[in-house]
């Protein structure tokens, strides 16, 4: 994936001048070890500023973008913070436990460093990632570096964004409310377009000789049972290739790039189709494409792709499992209630690696309904990828800034459920623990919007830590019973 950054991570061990420097040098020696030397390792232990600054810029001469700082003992407190404030990228602050030498000329204190350390970037106002443990042995220490590295590419990602639009949303879907205030304080870029811009864009590239290699490509990936409509494919790769070059040439200074395009009423008619499963293809590639110009649905998505290196997709929370589908197919096999269950649906952009094997481009049946003669066989409304999406694992999740322009999100980790939809468009039976009262407490109740992106696999972890990092403060997760919402009525 070209859009998602790689880390190259880098270790920079620091020391307490009245502390045995070669305690904190050994100690990273022995991380190096247990990574099997899967990061660079700084030569220069940091005792003062001068140290800090030799140190930075050796990682970044070496080509580093995420570091970890190394608290081998006590630690210097200034310097050590100095560096993530000197470091373009992000650094995960870890301290070494005792245990490997005699608790006179052989302890390091860094439990307690560990604590200055912090106060230290509190009042200097740098973020630092600390984990939720953050002292421990090489081997403890190799661990909290392998989760760091989706953590360091999210944030990459994110401080390296551009968010491309075109239109405004959709009349009476105003739930994708995008105040960009939010976009900036995360540090993303964003480029509004109008429709008309995009369609302009696609006309240019009419008749354009790399379309047909596209179609070719298309063709394998849906197979013969798949390409119901040969014919419509080259529009669909004009469009591919439109919005690729888009991508290319408007990037500007950013690296990375998510669309949120107005995918309807105009759009199937003025272009010739529907736009879902170019969309899906670009999400199959680390290029989400959100429908209904959802900005924050957009970056959702694309932090989902950072930490999972996969495919993701973005899902109307759309509608209950009939009582008789769960009281024949999951009670009793699954250990989910009717009320944990629900139907996540899009008009057809998950990508076809997540779905199953018999799924095709198909029409829009809800825009053939509403945009096209009443009785007649479906034309600019084709273009949907359309299927039941594949059992797994799943994280369903969304970062928002709300109404007052303060940054939010929610995680829920689950599973698409082995259940036949018998419905239409790219649809899943998704069970999520407690889903009913997380569905009322957070998703109601905080005025979440009816999108959620979803990664395939749990990464409910990685997710948690990369929202706190970013500094979202309200982080809603699914809570066992156990642990009421503060809106929850105690004896409803």
């Amino acid at each position: 994936m070209d859009n998602i950054p790689n880390v190259r991570l880098g270790i920079i061990a620091v020391s307490r001048d009245c502390f045995p420097v070669a305690l904190s040098t050994q100690r990273r020696r022995n991380i190096a070890a247990a990574c099997n030397g899967n990061f660079y390792e700084c030569p220069v232990t940091v005792e003062n500023e001068k140290d800090m600054l030799k140190a930075v810029k050796d990682v970044t001469d070496a080509g580093c973008n995420a570091l970890t700082v190394f608290l081998g003992n006590f630690g210097p407190e200034t310097p050590e913070t100095l560096i993530a404030q000197n470091f373009d990228g992000p650094c995960m602050f870890v301290a070494a436990a005792e245990g490997d030498g005699d608790l006179i000329n052989g302890r390091g204190d860094a439990f307690c460093g560990m604590l200055n350390c912090s106060y230290n970037l509190g009042m200097r106002h740098l973020s630092g990632y600390i984990p939720e443990y953050p002292v421990g042995t090489a081997k403890d220490i190799a661990g909290m570096i392998e989760d760091f590295v989706p953590i360091a590419r999210a944030v990459i990602g994110v401080k390296n964004l551009k968010i491309i639009t075109f239109g405004p949303r959709p009349q009476d879907f105003f739930a994708c409310n995008a105040p960009i205030k939010g976009l900036y304080e995360l540090g993303v870029e964003i480029e509004e377009n109008s429709e008309l811009d995009l369609l302009i864009a696609y006309r240019a590239h009419k008749d354009d000789p790399r379309i047909k290699s596209v179609c070719e490509d298309m063709a394998a990936e849906l197979g013969v049972k798949g390409n119901n409509y040969p014919e419509l494919l080259p529009r669909m790769a004009q469009f591919e290739l439109t919005l690729l070059d888009w991508a290319e040439e408007h990037k500007g200074a950013r690296k990375y790039v998510a669309f949120a395009d107005k995918c309807w009423p105009a759009f199937p008619k003025e272009f010739g189709f529907e736009p879902c499963y170019v969309n899906s293809r670009l999400a199959a590639r680390g290029i989400p494409v959100a429908c209904e110009v959802d900005i924050y649905g957009a970056l959702s998505e694309y932090i989902g792709s950072c930490v999972s290196g996969d495919a993701v997709t973005l899902l109307d929370i759309n509608n209950s499992v009939p009582a008789e589908m769960w009281e024949t197919s999951i009670r009793g096999k699954f250990d989910y209630s009717l009320t944990d269950t629900f139907m996540g649906f899009h008009c057809g952009n998950t990508p076809s690696c997540k779905m199953c094997a018999d799924r095709a481009v198909k029409y829009q049946l809800i825009q053939h309904r509403l945009l096209e003669p009443q009785g007649s066989d479906p034309d600019f409304t084709r273009g949907t990828l359309e299927g039941d999406i594949a059992a797994g694992d799943i994280t369903f999740y969304r970062l928002q800034c709300d109404s007052q322009g303060e940054l939010r999100a929610y995680i829920a980790q689950g599973e698409v459920l082995p259940v036949a939809t018998k419905s239409f468009g790219g649809i899943g039976v998704f069970a999520i623990h407690e889903m009913g009262r997380f569905y009322r407490h957070v998703l109601i109740q905080k005025h979440y919007p009816h999108h959620g992106a979803v990664a395939f696999g749990h990464y409910g972890k990685i997710l948690f830590e990369v929202f706190k990092f970013l500094g979202v403060c309200d982080i809603a997760y699914n809570r066992p019973k156990s642990l009421p919402y503060p809106t929850e009525n105690p004896w409803a």
